[in-house]
């Protein structure tokens, strides 16, 4: 048997004696006494739970079949196909993925340099390497989350339905953002590097688990290679990598029996392992990542309106608190608590980007609440969590309404649907039959974000870089070139310092007017957007 195979924890199963029949009892005609059909009548039996968790999550995956064929372009996935196309023209000295400059970036992760060698090995264009690795990251996620479930319980509705949770147990207002699993947001960032380290993670933690009920059996080549795929974790999402890192002190926390000497010796050497990888890295230095700031004010908003947000989740805190009676060293438990501890923190300290292991608040609750509807003793319980999650699924599947405009398109929908939405944003493929790989355009910050996924470079990147020392100065010139009052002689000395040519722009923007002979007018994009080679 598998050192890692579910199976290999559960308890050896013994055959029971036949019980005497009682009187006028026919043993071949009690059709009623039978195992299958007890397991039907019981309330919130496996069978009928099955059919229903199943048959949700058979609809769950053909709404992102439709989300991956139409890969939103919302937040943050211009940065990403960035990262790809600079990685794929030159795997070993990438440079920056949005500016023209040789500098380190943390984009480079291990997941991307594999992406970039798929579109190097297959040839197939960025944006459909990116829609692989939404449908990797998606099974990896539901694969995931079903295997640390199914460490947690042997019922096998459990897992289905702790999918369902993660997915819509979150609370009746529309929230997105990358790490956070909920349906709206995951049919944004189901391509992104977060998706994919939250999802090897649910499978880094159901391994640990394992390789700790196993004892002095699971060997040194198991906890080493934990150490690999903890270090991989940490350097392809380092927020969600922290979301799995707090989740594996709290199987550690929770691990029975209590590892022995040998076993702690085997997680040091998987501890020393990871953090050798996290060091040997050559594409950006990962510890230089701890002095880092102005991380706060973007995160913020993670602070702001938290019942809405967050409400449906209490009914996971109930189960929680039920498994906490049970068990003080619940390994769900401690993740929460380990979670709230450093979210409230955050709070305290204005430490903002610590509400970015808010799933690690989320998650560990969502899981318990699916697995107390299947597992909680008395009847009562399981009947009143039944109903609460039950209920709660079906108000966050209504919360969660507006991912359908990600998913159908926008006219077959209602108002009532479509109003709020964030609508995908238009793409910048109109400019690639006149601009060339490696070109610098002159742009503001909505364009700097796209641009760079098609090969071009801006003299400002369009989203934060911290390993970019000349950041400020590239934002300040770019403000300087399209403010009213800069003069045309410093606009053109901002274009020749940064080898700029072309600037994308809209008539009313500012900077050069159209009839000045250092511009010549190439063509005009969607949204009023027009392209101009850089001439003078």
């Amino acid at each position: 048997m598998s050192a890692f195979s579910p199976r290999a924890a559960e308890p050896t199963r013994t055959t029971e004696e036949p019980r005497p029949l009682a009187a006028g009892e026919h043993g071949d005609a009690d059709v009623t006494a039978s195992p299958a059909v007890a397991r039907w009548r019981r309330p919130f039996g496996e069978q009928p739970l099955l059919a229903a968790v199943h048959g949700a999550l058979l609809l769950v995956v053909t709404a992102y079949v439709f989300v991956i064929i139409r890969l939103p372009w919302v937040g943050d996935l211009g940065v990403h196909a960035a990262t790809v196309e600079r990685l794929r023209h030159d795997l070993f000295h990438p440079g920056n993925p949005m500016v023209d400059s040789a500098t380190d970036s943390p984009y480079y992760s291990p997941w991307m340099v594999f992406l970039a060698l798929v579109a190097r090995v297959t040839g197939l264009g960025t944006f459909y390497v990116l829609r692989i690795a939404a449908v990797i990251g998606l099974v990896l996620l539901l694969t995931g989350i079903w295997f640390l479930t199914r460490t947690l319980t042997r019922h096998r509705a459990a897992p289905p339905l702790a999918i369902l949770c993660v997915l819509f147990l979150w609370g009746t207002k529309f929230f997105a953002w990358s790490g956070f699993l909920g349906f709206t947001s995951l049919s944004l960032i189901v391509s992104y590097p977060s998706t994919f380290t939250l999802a090897l993670g649910f499978h880094f933690l159901a391994l640990l688990m394992l390789a700790l009920r196993r004892g002095a059996a699971t060997g040194w080549a198991a906890y080493l290679g934990l150490g690999v795929m903890w270090a991989v974790l940490m350097l392809s999402h380092q927020f969600s990598g922290v979301v799995i890192t707090l989740g594996a002190v709290g199987v550690l926390g929770g691990a029975r029996p209590w590892p022995a000497r040998a076993t702690w010796l085997k997680l040091g050497g998987a501890l020393v392992v990871g953090l050798g990888v996290l060091a040997l890295w050559p594409y950006y230095s990962f510890f230089s990542l701890f002095g880092i700031g102005g991380l706060e004010d973007i995160h913020k908003a993670l602070y702001v309106g938290l019942f809405p947000k967050y409400c449906l989740v209490l009914i996971g805190v109930v189960a929680l608190a039920l498994r906490f009676v049970r068990d003080r060293r619940d390994p769900l438990v401690i993740w929460f608590a380990l979670a709230v501890a450093m979210v409230v923190a955050g709070a305290v300290l204005d430490k903002w980007s610590y509400g970015r292991v808010a799933p690690a608040v989320v998650i560990p609750a969502q899981i318990a609440a699916a697995i107390a509807v299947v597992e909680s003793g008395r009847k009562v319980v399981r009947v009143l969590l039944g109903a609460a999650v039950g209920a709660g699924l079906l108000v966050g599947v209504w919360g969660q309404r507006d991912a359908l405009g990600f998913i159908l398109r926008q006219d077959a929908l209602s108002t009532h649907i479509t109003e709020g939405t964030w609508k995908p944003g238009g793409t910048y493929w109109w400019t690639t039959p006149y601009g060339k790989y490696g070109e610098v355009f002159m742009t503001k910050w909505s364009s700097a974000q796209k641009l760079p996924a098609f090969g071009f470079y801006t003299v400002a990147p369009g989203y934060p870089d911290f390993f970019l020392p000349d950041e400020d100065q590239r934002l300040d010139d770019t403000a300087r070139y399209f403010a009213a009052d800069t003069p045309r002689r410093e606009r053109i000395e901002l274009l020749h310092k940064y080898d700029v040519t072309w600037v994308l722009q809209k008539a009313d923007e500012g900077g050069l007017p159209a009839d000045d002979p250092a511009l010549r007018r190439t063509a005009t994009g969607p949204g009023g957007l027009i392209l101009y080679r850089v001439v003078g």
